[in-house]
């Protein structure tokens, strides 16, 4: 017999390239746009702010989601291949979704929506004050100038001694320990349900992919929205502490994680399955 030939592509190194790409770009929306907020907010109003910003970070993967659905139900081959030709259904075990689709047109949001940062202003008026932006500017760059300068005095060498005392300082800090377990517990509970969701209402209840990402993005991500907004207005009104935020913070998420660690006992009967449980005959 002839040996068969896998197949093989690269192309995988492109998309992985490009999620790298994604992600370095990405990353400091979040850290130095918390700084931003903060320079230029009154401290009533930044958590109100924040609380915006984290719900705009939910509004996003929720549209994505709804466009996911609509690609999946889409051919992989969509342009190439007529409809007449295709024989499968979106339900289909061996249907294969326009994936690609969502990413071309996601980057060209991403292009466009990304302009409009190269024209924010260096500094702005911070509420409550009426300087001019270019005197505050002015005051602030002579300090500013004399921190770049000890900055670049500063060498690898000198740095390292003082990142260990500074990185078991971190780690005593009991408000940073407490946001650092609320990222854990939330983040493990949402991504298990990202991951095995999709498949597990596909294979239970015969729902297609397309079905599945709809749901997922319907029923969890609105509710997310919800709390993040209606958060930032309650610490907004009763003028809620960075400590007491993070402690009325830790144990609502262990409330959530407990009610995610219920679904242990809601146990569906399981589907048959061909030569897994029950037999070909």
């Amino acid at each position: 017999t002839e040996c068969e030939k896998e197949p093989g592509s690269l192309l995988w190194v492109f998309v992985m390239v490009g999620n790298i790409v994604r992600g370095m770009g990405e990353t400091p929306i979040m850290p130095l746009g918390i700084s931003y907020l903060e320079d230029f907010a009154k401290t009533e109003n930044s958590p109100f702010y924040l609380a915006c910003l984290h719900t705009a970070t939910v509004v996003g993967p929720f549209l994505g989601l709804l466009l996911a659905s609509f690609c999946a139900e889409l051919f992989v081959d969509i342009g190439s291949v007529g409809a007449d030709e295709i024989t499968i259904t979106a339900t289909d075990a061996r249907w294969v979704g326009a994936w690609w689709l969502g990413i071309l047109i996601c980057a060209l949001l991403n292009l466009l929506v990304g302009i409009p940062f190269w024209f924010l202003a260096k500094s702005l008026v911070k509420e409550g004050e009426t300087n001019d932006p270019e005197e505050t500017s002015e005051k602030s760059a002579a300090p500013l100038q004399e921190n770049d300068k000890n900055e670049t005095k500063q060498t690898m060498h000198s740095f390292i001694p003082d990142f260990i005392p500074f990185l078991k300082a971190l780690f005593h800090n009991p408000v940073y320990m407490l946001f650092i377990c609320i990222t854990v517990l939330q983040f493990s509970a949402f991504d298990g349900m990202i991951s095995f969701m999709p498949k597990y209402l596909e294979q239970q209840f015969g729902k297609s992919a397309s079905d599945a990402i709809f749901l997922i993005g319907v029923y969890n991500l609105p509710v997310l929205c919800v709390g993040y907004f209606s958060g930032g207005l309650f610490m907004k009104k009763f003028k809620i502490n960075i400590y007491q935020a993070a402690n009325i913070a830790f144990w609502v998420s262990l409330l959530e994680y407990l009610l995610y660690f219920a679904a242990y006992w809601t146990v569906c009967d399981t589907s048959p399955v061909a030569g897994l449980t029950v037999s070909y005959q």
